[in-house]
């Protein structure tokens, strides 16, 4: 069982660097079974296709934002500004921490047929609303500006979305920690309404 269970995630594993590499579309169960290293036929005994794969994927990480969102949400107290570095924090982890299916994630997710996309797209949006409501709680009490918290949500999410891509996978956590200052300071000092409300963890 131990051996179908490594198995099963080095297939995983591969078809994350597969969809990674050449697209979704343009991958195949062949192109995954020489990755792997057995033949076509040996790949059915593991998972029924490579969508199979890309659910996994998509809903593994869509899980872990979910789950570290609830985190922040319970944090004591919850103060709006605490709680955007810990979301900042949250997408350079998860970004750094598993690039290639973080990127399958984020390119690929079209690629899921139905019920599982509409189930991913109410995740999405769940994740979303909820993180808008810490910007809006924010302006709310005067600690960041008043704005449209859209176009603030957005820009967020679109400058932390770069992340997988761009970070050698063999740096060490000290430069993990720093990027997550640095990106902290970007994105909170443009929202924060004065002095006041720039507190540290």
């Amino acid at each position: 069982m131990e051996a179908t269970l490594n198995r099963k995630e080095t297939i995983l594993q591969e078809g994350a660097r597969l969809f990674r590499e050449k697209g979704y579309r343009a991958s195949s169960m062949r192109d995954l079974a020489q990755l792997v290293g057995i033949e076509v036929s040996s790949l059915y005994n593991h998972i029924r296709s490579k969508e199979e794969i890309l659910q996994s994927i998509c809903f593994q990480v869509a899980n872990d934002f979910l789950r570290g969102l609830a985190e922040i949400e319970a944090q004591v107290p919850a103060h709006p500004v605490r709680q955007l570095r810990s979301m900042i924090r949250l997408h350079v982890r998860i970004a750094l921490g598993e690039p290639t299916s973080v990127t399958v994630f984020n390119d690929e997710w079209r690629n899921l047929s139905e019920p599982h996309l509409a189930r991913f797209l109410a995740m999405r949006k769940d994740y979303e609303h909820r993180f808008l409501d810490i910007l809006k709680k924010g302006m709310t009490s005067g600690c960041f500006r008043s704005m449209n918290p859209h176009t603030a949500l957005y820009t967020i999410l679109s400058s932390l979305r770069w992340l997988h891509g761009r970070i050698p996978s063999d740096e060490k956590y000290g430069h993990m920690q720093r990027l997550e200052e640095e990106m902290i300071s970007l994105l909170t000092s443009g929202l924060a309404a004065d002095e006041d409300c720039r507190i540290s963890d």
